[in-house]
């Protein structure tokens, strides 16, 4: 059983160290004692436990059926402690298999859920939890019954439902729970408030904080930090954040749990860069990825990001690039992790609907099949009838669907795309660009315009003919697609104008784009028109870093620079800077202008 892959794992192993069975054995005081020896040291001296087992085991048939029960439940859990959950699950399913009494039910089915959790099979554990949470009213052992609600809480916000995993530890919280289930319910209610963006209250957070730390629970309590940590990072207390994760990192590291220990490492590595603190963020981002290899955790994402963006701010780009790529690998797993326990939770769901449409749907077939025993002989003919102008009028309304929706693709197709050239025309790039910028803007990406035009372009059609211009507007475009990604957007803005918005494009990678493609442009053999011309551009870069999001500003800065390279000589790409004005001729370098009166001119801005 491997643990670690989630970052609320750890309530889920709390959890399975501390279920109590409820069955009170009442004869055979031997036998009892021994119950009982096991009960008190199964987590704390596994070694004994284990031989108190063994003990039991082999007197088993001297027990009541109630004391094999609860030799059984000590069974499963010694199962789950040497990490073998499928004979754990087996037991357990059994056991539910042989009782009908709804406590143990209740209990045997949320240690089953909480085993499901640790194993990582969602499915299992809400489709098990769904089926013992209708009993919680019915466990009258309130211990028993806070440890089934801590569990639907913990495999709720495990899979993303934050808002039922903070009520059902909010139920426990409100029920007068002892110490242990007050700390772990705490820790999921404030862990379930992160998941809602919204802030947990501070005094909650040191309440249970107090609550673990009185119950001698490190991890607990020190998983509880993070979330204040994470509060005081959002209301700009980052001093105060990394003074307390600190100051509680050796208690943290004495546990030897790795995903908290990542956490910490991570964490801290993330604020100290903030501060620009470059060596001791590279410090405790190493050690994270040291203590998080293997897991699939959001910390270990936070510690190659922070190694990525050091090694990038250090211009050491092979560096950058290797941790970029480990960024995006733990990244990727993470996101794959996270969508898998989602999906879990809406195949359930759609399983739980459908059982339920299913029984709808079986009473009224039911009534169906009654009323069609009394008239089957009577409406026999009518029926075929019937069906017949049924299937004719699904055909005929298919056929005129189908008809119809081509029609709709193809106007809508007309009304978005240059009839020339087939790439977007300007109503439809205005459209696509400021979207684009729009969702560039919310994410905190950059992006940027390359606008060009293509030269003496008038000559080409008073000397050839505009079948010629044609052609050439056509093998413009198509030499521009090959320089555009999936997410960016080519436009014909009119005549020879062209434009390319390309999305999370810093101004530096689009001029170098532009370059491209202004030596591509001039690379298009002409001869199979019949003459020999050239086709050149002169192009104008701007980004949003220089001209902001406004698809109007972008044009306009990125206008001016198309005609200063015009002016300029044509065949050439002018950049728009804030700070510096770059000018990128053919094979020419960037050309930078100088400093006067201790500040750089702005052209164009």
């Amino acid at each position: 059983m491997k643990l670690g892959k989630g970052r609320a794992l750890w309530v889920a192993a709390a959890l399975a160290c501390v279920f109590a069975a409820p069955v009170q054995a009442q004869v055979s005081p031997g036998i009892d004692a021994l119950i009982e020896q096991a009960e008190a040291i199964k987590t704390s001296q596994p070694a004994k436990f284990y031989n108190v087992l063994e003990r039991l085991e082999k007197r088993v048939e001297e027990a009541t059926p109630e004391q094999r029960l609860k030799l059984r439940l000590l069974r499963a859990h010694g199962f789950l402690m040497k990490g073998r959950a499928e004979p754990a699950i087996r037991e357990l399913r059994q056991i539910q298999q042989e009782t009908d009494d709804p406590e143990m039910l209740f209990w045997t089915g949320s240690l089953l859920v909480n085993t499901y959790a640790l194993t990582r099979k969602f499915e299992q554990g809400l489709t098990t939890l769904n089926d013992i949470l209708p009993l919680a009213t019915k466990v009258e052992k309130k211990d028993v019954r806070h440890r089934g609600l801590l569990v639907a809480g913990l495999l709720y916000n495990q899979v993303g439902e934050y808002m039922l995993g903070e009520q059902y530890a909010n139920q426990v919280l409100g029920d007068a729970p002892d110490g242990r289930n007050q700390c772990a319910a705490g820790n999921l209610v404030a862990e379930a408030a992160l998941g809602l963006k919204k802030a947990p209250s501070e005094e909650m957070i040191f309440r249970t904080i107090k609550v673990c730390e009185d119950q001698k629970e490190p991890i607990l309590g020190g998983l509880t930090r993070t979330y204040l940590a994470r509060k005081w990072v959002e209301d700009g207390k980052v001093d105060q954040a990394i003074e307390l994760l600190e100051r509680y990192l050796p208690t943290v590291t004495a546990t030897g749990y790795p995903l908290v220990i990542s956490e910490y490492h991570a964490m801290l590595a993330s604020m100290y860069l903030k501060l620009g603190d470059i060596g001791t963020a590279q410090a405790h981002a190493n050690e994270a990825v040291e203590r998080g290899v293997g897991m699939t955790s959001l910390p270990l994402v936070v510690a190659y990001k922070t190694l990525y963006e050091i090694a990038e701010s250090r211009g050491d780009s092979k560096a950058a690039l290797s941790r970029y790529r480990q960024y995006a690998d733990a990244d990727k797993a993470y996101l794959n992790d996270v969508k898998t326990r989602q999906l879990a939770y809406q195949i359930v769901r759609q399983q739980i609907l459908q059982k339920t449409q299913q029984i709808s749907m079986l009473d009224q077939e039911n009534q169906v099949l009654q009323l069609q025993r009394t008239v089957d002989q009577q409406a026999a003919q009518n029926t075929r009838l019937i069906v017949i102008l049924l299937v004719l009028l699904v055909a005929s309304i298919g056929y005129w669907a189908f008809k119809i929706k081509r029609v709709q693709l193809s106007l809508k197709k007309m009304a978005e795309t240059d009839a020339l050239t087939g790439i977007c025309n300007r109503h439809h790039f205005t459209l696509r660009a400021e979207r684009a910028l729009a969702e560039c803007a919310r994410n905190g990406e950059q992006a940027a315009l390359i606008m060009f035009d293509l030269d003496h372009f008038k000559n080409i059609n008073d000397r050839f003919g505009h079948g010629t211009g044609d052609w050439a507007l056509k093998e413009v475009a198509e030499a521009s697609k090959g320089f555009c990604r999936r997410i960016d957007v080519l436009g014909r803005l009119g005549g020879e104008e062209f434009a390319i918005l390309m999305y999370g494009c810093d101004l530096r990678a689009a001029a170098r784009v532009a370059e491209d493609c202004r030596v591509r442009l001039a690379q298009i053999e002409t001869r199979e028109t019949g003459h020999v011309f050239a086709i050149t551009g002169s192009f104008g870069v701007t980004s949003s870093m220089q001209s902001g999001y406004s698809l109007a500003k972008l044009l306009s800065h990125a206008d001016k620079q198309l005609y200063r390279a015009k002016h300029l000589g044509r065949n050439r790409v002018c950049v728009h800077e804030n700070e510096q004005e770059s000018v990128r001729a053919a094979g020419s370098n960037v050309l930078e202008l100088p400093q006067r009166e201790g500040r750089t001119e702005h052209l164009g801005a």
